[in-house]
């Protein structure tokens, strides 16, 4: 698999509750992450994400974009939840074909914006 199906997989596979799975088969052992409501570590990370599939599971998760720069892709996605949309960007970095560290940026699609662009 090259690492942009990789991080689409791992997008798919937490976005639909698979978290074990997915840590277990993409992420390093020494994995970190950016976002700044959980310890930087794999196992916070997983924690987190299942509680969140939990209370607030995803309905959908599309994967609008993706892009891959060497050891690094981008993914930008529109999530859907029960009382929410929400456009994210991800950016995996990867070592030996396994994620090693992850960003992830997230706004809520307000309902009536003025910009006829859209999020995506």
């Amino acid at each position: 698999m090259t690492k942009k199906e990789i991080a689409i997989l791992f997008l798919k596979l937490v976005g639909g509750g698979e978290v074990k799975q997915a840590f277990t088969k993409f992420v390093a052992s020494d994995f970190i992450h950016h976002n700044q409501y959980f310890k930087g570590n794999g196992e916070a990370l997983a924690k987190a994400m299942e509680e969140a599939h939990y209370t607030s599971p995803n309905k959908s998760i599309d994967i609008k974009y993706s892009y891959t720069d060497g050891d690094t892709v981008i993914t930008h996605s529109h999530v859907i939840k029960h009382d929410m949309e929400i456009a994210v960007v991800h950016i995996f970095k990867f070592q030996n074909e396994k994620i090693i560290e992850l960003w992830d940026l997230g706004q809520i699609i307000e309902k009536g914006s003025p910009n006829e662009n859209g999020l995506f």
